[in-house]
């Protein structure tokens, strides 16, 4: 395993193996996944043996620009995941220096060195700005927007709607990303979308090429976006659970650094331990090899609970 893979969340499979255990008795708390995700929909039977047509990329399309209030003048292309376009935009501009002010997402500077270009704290043709931050839930403004293609990845963006900076979204060079695994909770469907600059969505159009978003993907994403009450009630449901955990996690000495209501982070006086500590209960968390203090989890699943605070105990 690289480097890179390692400075992730997840890993499961890797976890049991060390802590022991079986894999589905674990919790992971690594990742910033919504632990109740949206309730999958009634999907119908061509939606599985049947090419995705037209009609239903639009309602999805359509959904999606209503949700987020993209304006009207901005291209939107769906994808499958946020990793994917990730991995493309750096080619959708010629070779140059990229601003991408840390820490953040490391996948972003990842795709950018692959493709050659070079990395910078500040200033750069091009800048990335991961809105909230992951993983201290850093909110960033139009005035930090550099370069002459602005990546604004919103991938945690949901559980705070006013912090978005769609409406910078129809400034040349400006790409949105938005992640849907994350507050639906559905991390497996690999849905995401792309907005902004209508040439560069269309340019990342043609590199999906035919039919990037599944069937299963188009319904259940189309459905999801439409649902508004739910989209509501939880972000009050996080809300209130990101308070309990960091209650939890203040009564051991922890101290909050920052995140947003799908993860914490903390400052610990050792994260490895604590890190060690949790996974003897088969709970995986987060930590950062910048920074040996740090820790970030997740929020529990509801009948998680009681694992938590028995392991933190």
């Amino acid at each position: 395993m690289t480097k890179r893979n390692l400075d992730h969340g997840g890993g499961i499979d890797a976890a049991a193996a060390q802590f022991g255990g079986d894999r589905s008795r674990w919790i992971d708390l690594s990742t910033g996944i919504n632990p109740v995700p949206y309730p999958l929909p009634q999907l119908p039977t061509d939606a599985w043996t049947a090419l995705p047509d037209r009609a239903a990329q639009n309602a999805l399309c359509d959904a999606a620009r209503s949700f987020w209030q993209a304006p009207d003048s901005v291209g939107l292309t769906a994808t499958p995941g946020a990793s994917a376009p990730i991995a493309m935009i750096p080619r959708l501009a010629e070779i140059g220096t990229v601003a991408i002010p840390g820490p953040t997402y490391n996948e972003h500077a990842a795709s950018f060195a692959a493709a050659g270009w070079e990395i910078r704290g500040s200033g750069g043709s091009a800048s990335v700005h991961v809105n909230p931050n992951n993983p201290d839930g850093r909110i960033w403004c139009v005035q930090d927007l550099t370069g002459d293609l602005r990546i604004i990845d919103e991938s945690f963006c949901d559980v705070t709607p006013q912090a978005t900076l769609m409406a910078n979204a129809s400034t040349p060079g400006t790409l949105i990303l938005k992640s849907f695994g994350k507050f639906w909770g559905l991390a497996g469907l690999r849905l995401g979308f792309v907005i902004g600059d209508p040439k560069l969505t269309a340019q990342l159009a043609q590199m999906l090429g035919p039919w990037p978003v599944a069937g299963p993907a188009l319904s259940i994403g189309t459905a999801a976006l439409r649902d508004q009450d739910w989209a509501n009630a939880t972000r009050a449901r996080l809300t209130t659970d990101a308070a309990r955990l960091d209650g939890l996690m203040l009564s051991t000495g922890a101290t909050l650094v920052g995140g947003t209501s799908l993860f914490r982070l903390y400052d610990v006086a050792d994260a490895t331990t604590v890190q060690t500590r949790l996974a003897q209960s088969h709970i995986w968390s987060r930590t950062f090899p910048y920074n040996p203090r740090w820790l970030r989890l997740g929020l529990p699943a509801p009948a998680h609970w009681k694992r938590l605070e028995a392991a933190l105990a």
